[in-house]
This record gives structure tokens, sequence and C-alpha cells, in this order.
């Protein structure tokens, strides 16, 4: 039994980036990210028809080697998972299990079992781009994915208000145009459902030019919007700078004092 504990200690510095002991990451960290990047790589080319007719056999085998590497890993991390003091025994592991992380974990294992339950083209195309999640999971083994999600926390109420600006916005150049051009363009504008296409496509700056007012009072209050995107534009990218900006200071201090820690030791 100590034997087996001193194991899984062991398993856990090497699956866990906190706890392993020197810096960067360990070698099954290492060689877990780089099975993360080729299985997303082959997901991304497996989608050219092209590559895949006549290949679908390699592809498959690609795929079941990938997926018993996940699968191992996703056991192998429940297992240790008791180590952390926030997840000690059944109910704890059952927490762990619930986790952002290990549910991206237990999503990277899925499609290629959620494939043989799929007949419909969209369904198994659906599981396969289930996938690419996978290369969401390399944001545990790195510090600035850490530091930048702790910003972005920490702005959480600014971007909120952003965010609630801006479907109040959607919403009044919605209704102001579908008074307007309503009756003019039925089709585009007819009502306000209809309409926030072209607001969405307003506001973000984006304009498309496929729906656009036609009226001088419609094209008015299409330039006003206009120009409140540009403002409600830069409210969300300037609060996302200054997140940022505290992410990189964040992840300078604590090089710093791992350096110096070093150093003293």
């Amino acid at each position: 039994m100590f034997r087996l504990n001193c194991f899984r200690v062991q398993v856990y510095q090497m699956l866990e980036p906190t706890a392993w002991p020197r810096p960067g990451l360990s070698p099954v960290n290492r060689g877990i990210s780089v099975v993360i990047l080729a299985a997303t790589a082959t997901a991304v080319i497996e989608s050219e028809p092209t590559i895949l007719d006549g290949r679908e056999w390699a592809f498959r085998a690609v795929e079941l080697f990938f997926t018993s590497i996940f699968v191992l890993e996703y056991v192998a991390r429940i297992w240790v998972a008791g180590e952390d003091p926030r997840y000690q025994g059944a109910v704890g592991r059952m927490k762990y299990a619930f986790t952002p992380a290990a549910i991206i974990d237990l999503l990277s294992v899925s499609p290629l079992l959620l494939t043989f339950l799929g007949t419909e083209a969209f369904l198994l195309r659906l599981f396969r781009l289930l996938r690419i999640l996978r290369v969401a999971r390399l944001g545990r083994f790195s510090r600035a994915f850490e530091a930048i999600s702790t910003a972005l926390h920490s702005r959480r109420y600014e971007l909120l208000m952003s965010v609630g600006l801006a479907a109040m916005l959607l919403l009044i150049s919605s209704t102001i145009l579908y008074m307007i051009e309503g009756n003019a363009q039925p089709d585009a504008f007819g009502s306000i459902p209809r309409t926030m296409w072209w607001s969405i496509a307003t506001l973000t700056t984006v304009g498309y030019g496929d729906v656009y007012p036609t009226t001088s009072l419609g094209q008015f209050f299409a330039g006003l919007t206009a120009i409140t995107g540009i403002g409600l534009i830069a409210m969300p990218t300037g609060i996302l700078a200054a997140a940022f900006s505290d992410a990189i200071q964040m992840q300078r201090t604590a090089n710093s004092s791992e350096t110096i820690s070093s150093e003293d030791t």
C-alpha cells in the first residue's frame, strides 16, 4: 500500500503542472502537449475530403491511438485527484470530475465513441469537431493562461457591463430601424428580430452591406448607430487590453520571484 501511495504521488506530480517540483513541464505533460497538437492537426486535416477519401482506415487507426492515450490520461487524473486536498475521497473525485478541466478531458475522449452512435452526417461531423476542444487542454499547462484567466475574472464586472450596454444598444437600434424601415423593406426590417441582423453587423463595424436602410431618416439613424458602434467596440477592447496587461505583469512578477528563490537556494 505504501508503494502504491508513493507511485500515485509520483504520477500526480507528473500530471499536475502545479505539483511538478522543477521549472517547466514534466516529461509526461510535454508528451501530452505534443499528442494534443498532433490530434488537433489530424482532426483539421481529416475535414478535407480529398485527403480523407480512401484513407478512412488510417485516420481511424490514428484517432484510436490518440483516444487511447487520452483515456489513459483521464483515468490516471481521476485516480490521482485525491492527492489534492480539495478532491480527497470518492466524493472529492466526483467533484473533480465536474471541474471544467476534467469535463474538457472527458469531451476529448468522447468523439470516437459517439461516432458509432451517430447515423446522420451532421451528427458525425459534430462529434468529430469535438476533437478540436483538445487544444483547449493546453491551457492547464501554461501559467500564462492561468494569469490571463485570473485577470479576466478580476474585470468580469466591467465586461458584463459592456455586454449589457451592447445588448441595450442592439435592441434600441433594431427597434428604431424597424419602425422607420419596416414598411419600406419588410423582408429585411419587417420585425425587430430581422432588424437585429443589420444592427449586429453595424454595431460591430463589420458592415456586410447585404441589408441597409433606404429612407433618409433610416440612413440618418444608421449613421448614428455606426458611430455608436465604434465606441461600443472600443469599450471591451480597452477592458481586455488592461486585463492582458495585468496578466503579463503578474507573469513577470511570478518569474522574478522564482528566479530569486532559485538563486537563494
